[in-house]
């Protein structure tokens, strides 16, 4: 792959599903590509499809939409060097850009600007053991952790790594999403969901300063809706 290019597979302009900044107008970019295969992925297709861009149309498409807030996901968009570069040219354009990586990556490569979406990968999902906890001493306040609890085991691992490492204090929002419920028809094949309502009443339980998260974009189109 060129320096100058990245393997896409969508562009789209929709409603921030997720992130403390639910609720608002974002751009998506999804990288084509993962090395992990977490039980709950909802985004299998991005593993293989796609294809090659070049950056500067990238940054183009993106511009032209006119919207200052922007998230680059995946697949896993770091395992592709060109984002850098990527990233850096938005943010001298004026745009808000979050990155959200499963932690398995240096994230300290990223702009300065860049606002890094953390998904701390609970034993749950399959795939604990790719975590770089080095990424943790390189947080900044403008960061954000998610955790996607798929049980109770894994509600009290996020507990104690949230406390050994004082997340809380150190990083913007600490973000706890359940596995979609397979009660309500919501479950991503291969894992069942987890009821909101439970992850609420162990939160409320104690005392958990984190914020629970529904993604919002599953309420507001079918949840197996690509391009939203």
């Amino acid at each position: 792959m060129n320096s100058d290019q990245l393997l896409i597979n969508e562009v789209f302009h929709s409603i921030q599903g997720e992130s403390s900044r639910a609720g608002e107008p974002c751009v998506f970019v999804r990288l084509r590509g993962c090395p992990l295969r977490c039980r709950y992925c909802d985004t299998e297709y991005a593993f293989r499809e796609g294809a090659a861009r070049p950056v500067d149309d990238l940054i183009e498409q993106v511009v032209a939409i006119g919207c200052p807030l922007v998230e680059i996901t995946g697949g896993e968009p770091l395992i592709q060097p060109a984002v850098h570069p990527f990233m850096t040219a938005l943010c001298d354009r004026g745009h808000v850009v979050m990155i959200e990586t499963a932690g398995s990556h240096d994230i300290s490569l990223c702009d300065d600007r860049v606002i890094r979406i953390l998904d701390l990968k609970t034993p749950g999902s399959g795939e604990n053991e790719s975590i770089r906890w080095e990424n943790l001493d390189d947080l900044r306040p403008s960061d954000e952790i998610k955790f996607v609890i798929t049980d109770r085991a894994d509600y009290d691992w996020m507990k104690n790594v949230i406390a050994e490492y004082s997340l809380v204090e150190r990083v913007a929002c600490v973000l706890a999403s359940p596995v979609f419920d397979q009660e309500q028809g919501r479950d991503i094949d291969g894992c069942s969901g987890l009821p909101p309502v439970q992850l609420a009443e162990w939160m409320l339980a104690d005392r958990l300063p984190v914020r629970l998260q529904l993604q919002l974009h599953k309420f507001i189109w079918d949840p197996r809706t690509r391009g939203v």
